[in-house]
């Protein structure tokens, strides 16, 4: 089964009991995401995609801004 935009729970009744989440289409996976706190980490030990400068130039969201920097 693909995960997409357009994948919705068909019928009268709602796709999971939790009511800030669905068990299908791309919305899904939020119900598997949790927070991970890297405060007062060695900057010598973040994952290189939080690392400062960006070495893979990913978009990321800083201060509510979208950037590749």
């Amino acid at each position: 089964v693909e995960v997409s935009h357009a994948m919705v729970h068909g019928g009268p009744f709602p796709a999971t009991s939790d009511s800030r989440t669905t068990s299908v289409g791309s919305r899904a996976i939020e119900r598997y995401l949790r927070p991970v706190c890297y405060q007062d980490v060695p900057k010598s030990l973040l994952p290189s995609a939080i690392a400062d400068g960006n070495p893979e130039h990913l978009w990321r969201r800083i201060d509510g801004q979208l950037t590749q920097d």
